[in-house]
C-alpha cells in the first residue's frame, strides 16, 4: 500500500446513524448523505455489540440504495476494533472511521489487517479507505504524523467532546478554534479531507445559525462534516459544496486571467477586485471539487 494513491471521495456530508435501529437504517437512504456512517460504538450497548457485527453487510445495501457511499466506525478497544474491522470489510463498505487514533502505527495496524482481509475476500488492496478520529491531547501532537501514517486514510477530524474532556476544557467555538484549526492544516498538508465545523456540535434545530456554523467552517478550510440529525444535511451539502453561481464565476475569473496573461498584462481586476495567483489557483481548485460533486450526482 506505501505507494499507491487513493483517490479521495467526494464528501460534503457524512450522517451517523446507529446500526442496532433499524427504522433509522430503512429510511438512511432517503436522507441525501454523501456517505453513512453506520455506528458500532457510541450508539452501541455493550451488550449488542456481537449483534450489530452481524448487521453491518444487510445494513450496508440497505443505507446504498440511494447512492450514498458506505461508512462503518469501528470501536477503540483492539479486542473489539479488530473484530469489527473483520465484520465491516467488503465490497459495500467503502470506509472505516477509527476513533482516539493515537498514532501513526495505530493506523498501521489497521491497515495491515486489511490488507490481509481484502486479499482473502477478493477484494482490490486499499479498497476499504480510512477517516481518523483525533480525541486526546496526545492524539493533538502527532496529527501531522497521523494524517500521513497511511495511503488509505483520506480524512481527519478533531472529535470535540472527548478531546474537550481529555484537555479539562469546555467544548465551546472559543476554546476549540485553535485546536480545530490545527488539525484543518495536519490534514491539507497530508492532501487528505478535513472533516468538521468550528465549534462543537450544533443545535440542528435552528437551521439558519447551523448554517453560517458551517459557511464560516468552510473559511477555515472544512471540507465536509458528519453530522447526527438528517436535518444537518441539506445544509452541509449546499455550503460544503459548490453552487452554479460560484462555478460560473470561477470560470469567468479564470478566463479573465488567461486573457489578460496573453495580453501581457500584469495586474488583472476582476469584477472590481484585483486578482493573483492564489486566487485564480482557489477557483481551479473549486471548479475541480465541482466536477467530483457532479461526477458523484451521475454515477
Amino acid at each position: 500500500m506505501g505507494h499507491m494513491q487513493v483517490e479521495l471521495p467526494a464528501w460534503r456530508s457524512l450522517l451517523f446513524v446507529p446500526i442496532v435501529r433499524e427504522k433509522f437504517i430503512a429510511s438512511a437512504h432517503r436522507r441525501g448523505a454523501d456517505g453513512i456512517i453506520l455506528d458500532l460504538e457510541d450508539s452501541v450497548p455493550e451488550a449488542a455489540k456481537e449483534r450489530a457485527r452481524g448487521l453491518v453487510p444487510a445494513a450496508a445495501r440497505e443505507v446504498a440504495k440511494g447512492g450514498a457511499d458506505v461508512l462503518v466506525r469501528i470501536n477503540r478497544p483492539w479486542h473489539q476494533a479488530f473484530r469489527d474491522v473483520e465484520a465491516a470489510v467488503g465490497a459495500g463498505v467503502m470506509a472505516l472511521v477509527c476513533p482516539k487514533v493515537e498514532s501513526p502505527e495505530h493506523l498501521r495496524v489497521i491497515a495491515e489487517l486489511l490488507d490481509a482481509l481484502e486479499v482473502a475476500r477478493g477484494l482490490p488492496i486499499g479498497h476499504t479507505r480510512l477517516v481518523a478520529l483525533i480525541e486526546t491531547a496526545d492524539a493533538y501532537f502527532r496529527a501531522r504524523e497521523i494524517a500521513k501514517a497511511t495511503p488509505r486514510l483520506v480524512a481527519l477530524s478533531l472529535g470535540a467532546e472527548d478531546f474537550a474532556l481529555s484537555v479539562g476544557m469546555e467544548p465551546i467555538a472559543e476554546t476549540l478554534q485553535a485546536p480545530k484549526q490545527a488539525v484543518i492544516i495536519a490534514a491539507r498538508a497530508a492532501a487528505i479531507i478535513p472533516l468538521g465545523f468550528m465549534g462543537t456540535v450544533a443545535d440542528f434545530q435552528d437551521t439558519g445559525a447551523f448554517r453560517e456554523v458551517v459557511r464560516r467552517s468552510r473559511k477555515f478550510g472544512f471540507a465536509a462534516a458528519s453530522c447526527i440529525h438528517p436535518s444537518a444535511v441539506p445544509v452541509l451539502n449546499e455550503e460544503y459544496g459548490v453552487s452554479a453561481e460560484a462555478a460560473a464565476q470561477a470560470r469567468r475569473m479564470i478566463a479573465a486571467y488567461d486573457a489578460a496573461m496573453q495580453r501581457g498584462i500584469g495586474a488583472v481586476t476582476f469584477e472590481g477586485k484585483m486578482i493573483d495567483v492564489p486566487v485564480v489557483e482557489r477557483a481551479k481548485a473549486l471548479l475541480t471539487l465541482a466536477g467530483r460533486f457532479a461526477a458523484r450526482r451521475a454515477s
